[in-house]
């Protein structure tokens, strides 16, 4: 066992090669496209709106459909419910993505420059931290508008989740929830980089090039 411990401690030290190198490199590119487009996009349908409403989640701006118009419609609506307006400004994470995604970004670019397997590692495991703890957010961000509702509101509604990901049925709204191309992108980066990591190092501590 300690045998087996030393081979894998001693492989963590080892250097990547030059396929593992050039490909970490590359996945920086699906990375930068993900702020060109929606992390996550909210589509609202009722009678009263025919064509929908439409909501889209950037990394670092929210936008709307009908040329930026919806977002003014669904705070409207949202007023009258008594939940909070959605705003930029209210929401912190919009300036904190962009930040850990180009932090993300030069780390990819460090190790794979002079980086060793155990770099590799720490930045897989950095990387499943920081996207889940921003899904977290979201959630968090979505449960608290549904349940931090102003009791002196025109209309009274029991406080509820919106949805996450799917279609969920709230008053006479069918609203729409589900992950955009940018995190289409963000995916593709980020399985990138555990498959690499997962390919250069075996349990048992011997190393595997790709």
């Amino acid at each position: 066992m300690a045998h087996r411990l030393a081979r894998f401690y001693a492989a963590l030290g080892h250097g990547l090669n030059g396929r593992s190198r050039l490909l970490l490199a590359s996945l920086v590119l699906p990375l930068a496209a993900s702020f060109l487009f929606p992390l996550w996009r909210i589509e609202m349908e009722a009678p009263q709106y025919p064509r929908g409403l439409q909501l889209d989640i950037y990394a670092h701006r929210l936008d709307g459909g009908n040329n930026g118009h919806d977002i003014t419609e669904i705070n409207n609506l949202n007023h009258y419910i008594g939940m909070h307006p959605l705003e930029e400004s209210r929401i912190p994470e919009l300036g904190w993505i962009p930040f850990a995604f180009g932090l993300l970004g030069l780390l990819v670019l460090r190790v794979a420059a002079v980086g060793t397997v155990r770099d590799l590692i720490d930045l897989s495991v950095l990387l499943i931290y920081i996207t889940g703890f921003f899904f977290a957010r979201f959630v968090l961000m979505l449960y608290s508008y549904g349940h931090d509702l102003d009791p002196t509101a025109a209309v009274t509604v029991a406080p509820f989740m919106p949805v996450i990901v799917g279609t969920k049925q709230i008053a006479n709204f069918t609203t729409h929830s589900y992950p955009h191309v940018g995190t289409l992108l963000v995916g593709l980066f980020a399985l990138g980089v555990l498959l690499i990591t997962a390919r250069r190092i075996m349990v048992d501590g011997r190393q595997v090039r790709i």
